[in-house]
């Protein structure tokens, strides 16, 4: 299964400057995800990470990771129109630099789920190169 970026929207409730997946090039619902993020040099974070040479926030690739494996999740029925948060980052590591003109391929494999509570491996290439993995486990919960 595939998404353009207005299917995302009506998935993730994240929007600009914030909605960090371009598109997902494939995804088995509630098993994993695959996507792309286009890093450009218009994006908000380089006006000031860092002014003199532009790098992409270790932190900001990490919330990409998550939006892509909150597809999955949240393209299950069960979960149509509640969100996915945040609840933990484990065995995190940031391998290589990522700056604009880079094309980020992420992939979030859902690794269990217990009650409203998952955990996902999560990771994130450049050119082939490892620049970000980790361990990160969410909350699904209602939108409010």
């Amino acid at each position: 299964m595939k998404l353009n970026n207005d299917e995302i929207r009506k998935i993730l409730p994240h929007r600009y400057p914030f909605l960090l997946v371009d598109k997902i090039v494939d995804m088995e619902p509630g098993e994993y995800a695959k996507g792309i993020k286009c890093v450009s040099a218009n994006e908000m974070q380089f006006l000031g990470h860092f002014p003199q040479q532009s790098i992409m926030p270790g932190v900001l690739i990490l919330e990409a990771l998550a939006q892509t494996g909150a597809c999955a999740i949240l393209s299950l029925s069960e979960y149509k129109g509640k969100i996915v948060v945040f609840g933990g980052v484990k065995k995190c590591r940031f391998r290589k630099v990522v700056v604009p003109g880079d094309v980020i391929e992420m992939s979030c494999e859902i690794t269990g789920k217990k009650g409203p509570a998952g955990f996902g491996k999560a990771v994130a290439t450049v050119d082939g190169e490892v620049a970000v993995e980790a361990e990160i486990s969410f909350a699904i919960s209602d939108a409010e």
